[in-house]
């Protein structure tokens, strides 16, 4: 709730200077998800970078079970949050699989075509 709250109040007092808002890693469950729509409105675009288990892990420099345990835990909050965006606003996947900048222009090019 208080993240939630904080969220709010961050995007109230830029609702005139700005064409939307880019939210990172929330929400990460699908509680989060319906609490941040009755509150806040429905998001118009959710961008989903899509990769696999292989690509996530090596960017992580814990110990391999720790890494396999958080990226099941991630595979099982996301893949209900993604069905549900899916079903109720625009969902564009981004092929996470490339370079650092390569997924950077490609997750611009979706905002772009998304504004046009």
């Amino acid at each position: 709730g208080i993240v939630l709250e904080l969220l709010k109040e961050a995007m109230v007092s830029k609702l005139g200077d700005t064409k939307g808002f880019l939210v990172d890693g929330y929400p990460q469950e699908l509680k989060d998800a319906e609490e941040f729509e009755s509150k806040i409105g429905e998001p118009k675009l959710v961008v989903c970078l899509d990769c696999s288990a292989e690509s996530m892990s090596s960017q992580s420099s814990e110990n391999t079970e720790t890494t396999e345990d958080r990226i099941e835990s991630y595979y099982q909050a996301s893949n209900p949050l993604i069905a549900y965006y899916e079903s109720r606003t625009q969902l564009c996947k981004v092929d996470a699989e490339g370079t650092q900048e390569d997924v950077f222009l490609e997750i611009c090019k979706t905002i772009d075509s998304f504004l046009k």
